[in-house]
C-alpha cells in the first residue's frame, strides 16, 4: 500500500497544527517518548519534526511533503513545492512577521543605522539578504533563543519572530521594519509532487486542513420568517455568499440559512429578531470548502 510520509512540526506549532488536523478529520496522537506520531488514516505515515528543519528533509525525500513556516524554506534554501498556505500559527489564524526591533531608547530609527552593529537572529541567512539590500554592512550573530533579551547587552538589535508584538513589547523593543512575512505552508519534495498517488493524497488532504481553516472563526445560522419580512431580514445579514432559501410546510414562511462569521453573531441576533426573524439557531461548523 502506497504512503505519505508526511512532516509534522514539532515545538511552537504542533499543539495548533493536531487541532487542525482534527478539525479537518484526523486523530494524531502523540506520545511523549516517541517521534512518530499515529494517525488514523493507513495512508499517511507522520514524523514529528522540528519546523527549522523541516524543508530541508523534505527536500532530500526522507520526507515527502511536511508543514512548515515559508520564512524556514527561505532560511534553509531548500528546493521543495509549496503546494499551498495555511494561515494559521501558534495563537491565532494569521500570518507572522520576522522584524528589525531595537532597545525603546535606541539611536537606531533606520536600516542605514545598523552599520557597523551587531544584530542577534535565529534567521541569519534572512536577515543577511535584508542587510544586503538596504547595503548595510553589520554582523550578524545566530540566536539559540531568547532573543528579545539580548538587547542591547549582547547584541545593538534583534530580528525575530512575532504575531501580536506583545512579547516584543514586554521586553521594552521597537519595531523599526519587516524584515520577511511569512505563514505556514504545505510543502512536498519534488519528485513526491509529481506521483500522481501521492500528489492526490497531498492535495486532498490540503483541501480538508483548509476548509478546517475557513471554518474556524465562522458559524451558521439557521432561522425562519415571514416571506414579507425576508427582504428586512436579508439586509442585516452579511452571508459568506448568498443565503440558502428554503420554502416551509406554510407557504408563507421561509428558512434561511447563512454562514457568518462568529465574532458579528452578538450584533445581529438582536437585529434579526428585530426583522421579526423566529427560532433562530446558532451551530458550529467543522469546514467549509469553497
Amino acid at each position: 500500500m502506497s504512503r505519505l510520509k508526511l512532516g509534522i512540526p514539532k515545538g511552537s506549532l504542533q499543539d495548533a497544527t493536531l487541532d487542525l488536523f482534527a478539525r479537518a478529520g484526523w486523530k494524531i496522537a502523540v506520545s511523549s517518548r516517541s517521534y512518530v506520531p499515529s494517525i488514523d488514516d493507513a495512508e499517511i505515515e507522520c514524523l514529528l519534526v522540528r519546523a527549522q528543519e523541516m524543508a530541508r528533509y523534505v527536500e532530500t525525500g526522507a520526507l515527502d511533503a511536511g508543514i512548515t513556516g515559508h520564512d524556514w524554506v527561505v532560511e534553509t534554501g531548500s528546493a521543495v513545492d509549496e503546494l499551498a498556505e495555511l494561515i494559521y500559527a501558534k495563537q491565532r489564524l494569521a500570518r507572522v512577521r520576522w522584524v528589525l526591533a531595537v532597545p525603546e531608547d535606541s539611536a537606531i530609527h533606520k536600516p542605514r543605522d545598523l552599520t557597523g552593529k551587531v544584530i542577534a537572529t535565529e534567521v541569519v541567512r534572512i536577515t543577511e539578504a535584508y542587510l544586503t539590500r538596504h547595503g548595510v554592512a553589520a554582523r550578524v550573530d545566530f540566536s539559540w533563543g531568547a532573543t528579545e533579551v539580548k538587547a542591547p547587552q549582547l547584541a545593538d538589535a534583534i530580528v525575530e519572530v512575532t504575531e501580536t508584538g506583545s512579547s516584543l513589547r514586554a521586553n521594552r523593543l521597537r519595531i523599526i521594519d519587516t524584515v520577511l512575512e511569512s505563514a505556514t505552508v504545505f510543502i512536498m519534495n519534488h519528485h513526491a509532487a509529481a506521483n500522481a498517488w501521492k500528489r492526490e493524497k497531498a492535495e486532498n488532504l490540503i483541501l480538508m486542513l483548509q476548509g478546517a481553516i475557513a471554518a474556524a472563526t465562522k458559524v451558521g445560522l439557521l432561522l425562519n420568517v415571514r416571506r414579507d419580512d425576508l427582504p428586512r431580514v436579508l439586509d442585516v445579514l452579511p452571508a459568506l455568499k448568498k443565503p440558502t432559501i428554503s420554502t416551509l410546510s406554510d407557504p408563507e414562511w421561509v428558512a434561511v440559512n447563512t454562514i457568518i462569521e462568529e465574532a458579528v453573531v452578538r450584533q445581529i441576533l438582536p437585529k434579526l429578531k428585530a426583522a421579526n426573524a423566529q427560532g433562530i439557531v446558532e451551530y458550529p461548523l467543522n469546514k467549509i470548502v469553497l
